[in-house]
């Protein structure tokens, strides 16, 4: 038993959140979760990805598809439990040692530019916007967290909108993971599954992209409005007299 689990360990491929559920199921799925948000080495991790294969591996034909069975309820609730702690961590973890996560010599993870970058997010759409988004974009949701607490973000504060967006972000993509995977299994067929997984995985990661994309759009449209000078044109006005 010891000798499957060491072998198991050895093969599993952190990056291939299929792999990583196979080899350690539940258990792999929420240290992975803590990891992302809360530790700041995680960003690499597979947090969109491994939530939604999670979701399937804990659908009725999990044992078709992925090969290991996921408790939905446990699911459900340590997932977010887990993505909430991790990023609690990372508040404290900013608050305590401030801008020297991000100014050590040589580091090439806690660069100045996303203390500037979060900065700027955190001035222009407030800090509960700020931490809502950052769940759905993945490495910015790793580092927003001590951002937030470098900032002097309020931890009550800072612990509302992480619990609203952990509960939004982990549920949601667990669920569009479970509801279809029936469907998905019928449709496809077990024995092709793995050729549509990735492309379904890579939808997934562009759609939790779709709430930065639209602050962006936003935050153009309002730099073009400021740019542009009013002109006000008084068509009723009478002309010059002759």
């Amino acid at each position: 038993m010891h000798a499957f689990a060491a072998h198991a360990a050895s093969a599993v491929n952190p990056l291939d959140a299929k792999s990583v559920i196979q080899a350690f199921g539940l258990v792999g799925v929420l240290v992975i979760l803590f990891a992302e948000t809360g530790l700041m080495i995680g960003f690499f991790l597979p947090g969109d990805s491994l939530l939604f294969i999670a979701g399937i591996a804990a659908s009725p034909v999990a044992a078709d598809i992925v090969g290991v069975q996921l408790s939905l309820p446990v699911l459900l609730v340590g997932a977010p439990i887990c993505a909430i702690v991790g990023a609690q961590l990372g508040h404290v973890l900013g608050a305590r040692y401030g801008r020297r996560l991000f100014t050590r010599p040589d580091s090439r993870l806690f660069r100045t530019e996303y203390v500037d970058r979060a900065e700027y997010y955190f001035n222009k759409y407030g800090p509960a916007k700020a931490v809502m988004l950052a769940r759905f974009v993945p490495v910015v949701r790793t580092f927003l967290n001590p951002v937030a607490g470098m900032l002097q973000m309020p931890a009550r504060r800072f612990l509302l909108w992480n619990v609203i967006g952990g509960l939004l972000w982990t549920d949601a993509i667990v669920l569009v993971g479970y509801l279809p995977a029936r469907k998905l299994r019928d449709t496809i067929g077990a024995a092709n599954i793995d050729k549509y997984l990735l492309p379904v995985v890579v939808l997934i990661v562009l759609l939790s992209l779709i709430p930065i994309l639209i602050e962006i759009v936003r935050s153009r449209r309002d730099r073009t409005h400021a740019a542009t000078p009013d002109r006000v044109t008084d068509r009723t006005a009478p002309g010059p007299r002759r």
